[in-house]
């Protein structure tokens, strides 16, 4: 279960550094709070490693799509680290963790420790920080909710995930039931099960 956002300090990035490297755990900060999320479990992984295989095939360049840990400063006193990313250009090491106007999408995806925070705090400090698409991968429910920066509320996707790749203006599509089916089982399967 992951550590809830702590209020008993401001946490700033170079607080961050106490911590452990290789934990497993990932630390992240925004408006002072400490995020603290555990080693994700298989599924969270599989769905990543899914999802980042179908986002390259759709932009067809894996020099933008990221996953695993990934510092991301679209503040100066906050510090996230996405479940995914997809950048405008090929990431290389001269690119700006801080300049968000390179992100084209993140995602997280969510697990029982983490559901409240990304969708709360962390969905408003996207919003905030301008982010193009955020995308929040619900497992449980076989289904995407899709956040741009001026929504109220979500695009809820089940079946069909169509972004338009402001890099290439190319439409990209990715089937989003068989997104699901790989990760999570058929559905149908499910049904059958006695």
């Amino acid at each position: 279960m992951g550590m809830p956002a702590t209020t008993d300090r401001y946490w700033v990035p170079a607080d961050l550094e106490q911590f452990p490297e290789g934990d497993g755990c990932k630390y992240e900060c925004i408006d002072g709070e400490l995020l603290v999320t555990p080693a994700p479990r298989f599924d969270h992984g599989h769905a990543l490693q899914c999802l980042a295989l179908a986002l390259t095939a759709a932009i067809g360049s894996p020099k933008r799509v990221f996953y695993g840990v990934l510092g991301l400063r679209p503040e100066p006193n906050a510090v996230v680290e996405p479940d995914l990313m997809v950048f405008r250009d090929p990431m290389s090491r001269r690119t700006k963790l801080d300049d968000t106007a390179g992100v084209a999408v993140l995602v997280e995806v969510l697990s029982p420790s983490t559901a409240k925070r990304d969708r709360g705090i962390k969905r408003r400090f996207y919003q905030r920080a301008r982010i193009a698409e955020y995308w929040i991968v619900d497992l449980e429910s076989r289904l995407v909710e899709r956040w741009r920066p001026d929504d109220a509320r979500p695009q809820v996707l089940h079946n069909d995930l169509t972004w338009v790749d402001s890099a290439t203006d190319t439409e990209c599509h990715i089937d989003l039931a068989a997104f699901f089916d790989e990760v999570c089982g058929r559905s149908d399967e499910a049904a059958e099960a006695p």
